[in-house]
């Protein structure tokens, strides 16, 4: 198990350079930049970058955003270098009025992923990447 840190404000990044410094969490560290929450960072892209350059040096991290943008996100993410997350937890909708299922989101978003010659690990490629084991 790796502690993922969710990040939705600049202030998060702070506290993770600071958990960091004080090596309570492992390095790379595993960050999470969460866009589109209530009250939390704007889903736009030039909010992402602002994000993205505070990161801490050789951290692991992705980038999503909720609800209709995480669509545009799939693709916004690998741009600036982010790993991609998809699932119900952020949209429960595949399209206007249908509901979508995780494996849906999942496939939609390789295909997405494969337009743009990003190449997508499979299950075991990514807990090699991040240092996890099968259970």
């Amino acid at each position: 198990v790796r502690p993922e840190i969710e990040v939705f404000d600049t202030g998060h990044l702070v506290f993770a350079k600071q958990l960091i410094a004080e090596q309570l969490i492992d390095e790379p560290a595993m960050l999470q930049l969460c866009l589109g929450i209530p009250y939390g960072a704007p889903d736009d892209p030039g909010t992402l970058l602002a994000l993205v350059n505070q990161l801490p040096p050789g951290c692991v991290f992705s980038a999503f955003a909720i609800g209709r943008m995480q669509l545009a996100y799939v693709a916004l993410a690998p741009v600036v270098g982010a790993n991609v997350r998809v699932g119900l937890e952020d949209n429960l909708w595949l399209a206007r009025g249908v509901k979508a299922t995780n494996g849906q989101l999942v496939e939609r978003a390789v295909t997405i992923l494969k337009a743009m010659n990003v190449r997508v690990l499979d299950p075991a490629e990514t807990r090699e990447k991040l240092g996890l084991t099968a259970v």
